[in-house]
């Protein structure tokens, strides 16, 4: 296996907790009515208070990072394109890293001819400047034949509180599809691959996650889940 990248350099992104949650649509409503009192909602939200977003995950020849997720291996990490909106004025390469069940996420700018190269499973032309992730996609791109393989996509309404970086988001309308070339285009075609009114609650903190949030958030019958996105998208993709 190709090795991951800990080095101390990237100590910056902090470790985070995150718990994720299956929820119905009246769980989801109490919550958001619950929460509205201690917590604003994220400032890129529009007018409906909820934004969209559509990620492209990549995994290598041997589907490892789909093995890695079935598995529970830790630690372990996958590489995604990510917009907001169905826009491209906003274009993010990302790697997300889970150890020892935390998380951190690190993340850099893309042009739009760079992600339209890497959703055909092409590899841009990387100048000696440039960020460390776009080189490192890149590399497995070549040794390990890293390529697209499922689209992401669902609506977010996310709460936010600044001490403890706390942050409570909704994900409604969880779609998949294998359309890659697509990824760009306003509209793509997809399957949810959750039930009718089933939706996902994920909980994300640093150190500290105060009380008054943690009695607000608490319903009965809520179940923790290790719900992967990308593991049930890539299981039920269009």
């Amino acid at each position: 296996m190709e090795a991951k990248i800990f080095d101390a350099s990237l100590l910056e992104n902090q470790f985070r907790h995150e718990y994720k949650y299956l929820c119905s649509c009246m769980q989801l409503k109490m919550l958001a009515v619950r929460l509205s009192g201690f917590m604003r909602l994220d400032s890129h939200v529009g007018e409906e208070g909820i934004y969209n977003i559509r990620s492209l995950y990549f995994d290598d020849y041997y589907d490892s990072c789909l093995k890695e997720n079935e598995s529970g291996t830790d630690p372990r990490e996958k590489f995604r394109i990510r917009i907001y909106n169905q826009k491209s004025d906003r274009i993010m390469l990302e790697l997300k890293q889970k150890i020892r069940g935390k998380t951190r996420k690190f993340s850099c700018p893309l042009t739009e001819e760079q992600c339209c190269l890497l959703m055909k499973g092409e590899i841009p032309d990387v100048s000696k400047d440039a960020d460390r992730l776009l080189v490192k996609l890149c590399l497995l791109m070549r040794t390990r034949l890293m390529r697209p393989k499922v689209i992401v996509e669902y609506d977010r309404v996310p709460y936010v509180y600044p001490y403890g970086n706390v942050r409570i988001t909704m994900d409604e309308n969880i779609c998949s599809s294998n359309r890659a070339d697509l990824f760009l285009e306003k509209e793509i075609p997809k399957r949810p691959i959750l039930p009718a009114g089933q939706h996902i609650l994920e909980i994300k903190y640093d150190e500290y996650f105060p009380d008054f949030i943690y009695h607000a958030a608490h319903l009965e019958n809520l179940r923790q889940t290790a719900f992967s996105k990308y593991y049930l998208c890539r299981m039920y993709h269009l």
